[in-house]
């Protein structure tokens, strides 16, 4: 699994920081409320019982015989209180429902030392609170007062500071989701400018002005690309130059040749071998220094016009003794928005590469739809090897592939590398696939064309 990316674990930092946080925040303040409301349950229960126990106690001296239950039953605890006595025996108001068995037996042994107690129990499943009040003559009055409702209420409110503390957590990722937005809004502007001079347009620069924070960091990746940029001239320059005059010893070498290789046949045979090999030799070195010209110009941006594409294809396929029906067209218009010359030597090369490699090309297929633009060449040769399929795009890569499948010594090594950089110039990419039945597939996609 591949490391997260910069802005989900900042968004991940800022939620789970908020999370933590809330929950702090929402145990400490359950704890301080819970606390709050039983200690006020408590001194009211105390009270209650008190007074509840003045009554008992009053109804209990004032008869020589009185009658328990019903000074008892006098009370006035409502629903949430339950009274016992215990006066040699257990007495409550109604029959014994296992009140008793909620009074626990330190909090009794404590009542009979004549002191007051209060303890917090289990009474059948529900928090109560048992209050005892010694009385006179060894009896103590108890009172089970039930906690259920307080208990609802903590509940609720436990609930409510819970999703309080998810949703803190969800604003703690939104709020780390748009930090990283501004963090990272000059880091995409550095991409994006680095993205435009990689596809030729070499004048795009960073405004200083948008983020003064930033300024330095602006002011040095400016510099930067004007020194690159100086120095990709200079080195386009020098090529271009040195190509250029190349030329016309080349054509006065071709020339010569030419007139030797018209008279090959009153040559002796070893000359005649030499002459030959004189003028193959050269006509590879003219094509060579014109491949070379052509790539100093492929750092220009793509001059783009509308071409009839699949026009444009048919004639190149009978310039190159092509039959143009192996031409198609799947769906779409033919007219692209592309910079012809560049398309034309594309699919120049694609043929060239077709038939010096591939056993010659069996079809040129376009697609266009409103993403893309994609041209495809298939041929029936050997294919190319999982191995060199990311190589064959790279310039003078025959020289360095030997072992590959496609790799001889009668081209330049330039044409599918001005294939990649043709396409490059049209934001677009060149791949090379397998083609079903055997064979390779060359894909040429080209957005934005239509």
């Amino acid at each position: 699994m591949g490391r997260a990316g910069l802005r989900a674990r900042v968004t991940t930092g800022f939620a789970a920081g908020a999370l933590v946080l809330s929950l702090a925040m929402a145990s400490i303040s359950y704890q301080l409320v819970r606390q709050s409301l039983i200690a006020e349950r408590e001194n009211a229960a105390v009270r209650a019982a008190y007074y509840d126990a003045a009554i008992v106690e009053a109804g209990i001296n004032n008869n020589p015989t009185p009658d328990i239950g019903t000074v008892l039953r006098s009370l006035d605890t409502g629903d949430s209180r339950q009274a016992v006595l215990h006066l040699d025996e257990w007495h409550a108001r109604s029959a014994d429902v296992g009140l008793t068995d909620a009074i626990p037996t330190r909090l009794q042994e404590h009542a009979a030392t004549g002191r007051v107690g209060v303890q917090m129990v289990d009474a059948g499943g529900t928090p109560a609170l048992v209050v005892a009040v010694p009385l006179a003559d060894g009896a103590v009055f108890y009172e089970i007062d039930s906690m259920a409702e307080l208990d609802h209420t903590l509940r609720v409110l436990a609930l409510v500071l819970t999703l309080v503390a998810l949703g803190t957590a969800g604003a703690g990722a939104l709020v780390g989701w748009n930090a990283t937005r501004y963090v990272l809004r000059p880091l995409t502007s550095v991409a994006n400018a680095a993205k435009e001079i990689t596809a030729g347009r070499q004048m795009a620069r960073l405004d200083p002005a948008t983020e003064p924070d930033l300024a330095r960091l602006t002011t040095s990746f400016n510099h930067m690309v004007d020194q690159l940029s100086a120095r990709m001239e200079r080195d386009r320059r020098f090529a271009a130059d040195v190509s250029h005059e190349l030329r016309s010893p080349l054509q006065t070498l071709a020339a010569a040749a030419s007139v030797l290789d018209r008279r090959r046949d009153t040559l002796d045979e070893r000359t005649a071998l030499a002459a030959g090999l004189i003028v193959d030799e050269v006509d590879r070195f003219q094509r060579l220094v014109n491949d070379l010209l052509e790539l100093a110009r492929t750092d220009q941006p793509a001059d783009r016009q509308e071409v009839d594409v699949a026009e444009l294809a048919r004639q190149t396929c009978r310039d190159h003794g092509l039959d143009p029906g192996i031409v198609t067209v799947v769906g779409g218009p033919v007219a692209w928005s592309v910079d012809r010359r560049r398309i034309r030597q594309l699919f120049d090369n694609l043929l060239d590469n077709a038939a010096g490699y591939g056993g010659g090309a069996t079809e040129v297929r376009l697609t266009a739809d409103a993403e893309r633009c994609r041209i495809e060449v298939d041929d029936e040769g050997p294919g190319v090897s999982p191995e060199d399929k990311p190589l064959i795009w790279s310039r003078f890569v025959r020289g360095r592939s030997q072992s590959s499948s496609r790799a001889d010594g009668g081209g330049t090594g330039l044409g599918l590398a001005l294939v990649a950089q043709h396409a490059a110039a049209h934001d677009g990419t060149a791949e090379v696939l397998d083609r079903p039945g055997g064979g390779a597939r060359f894909r040429i996609d080209l957005p934005d064309c239509l």
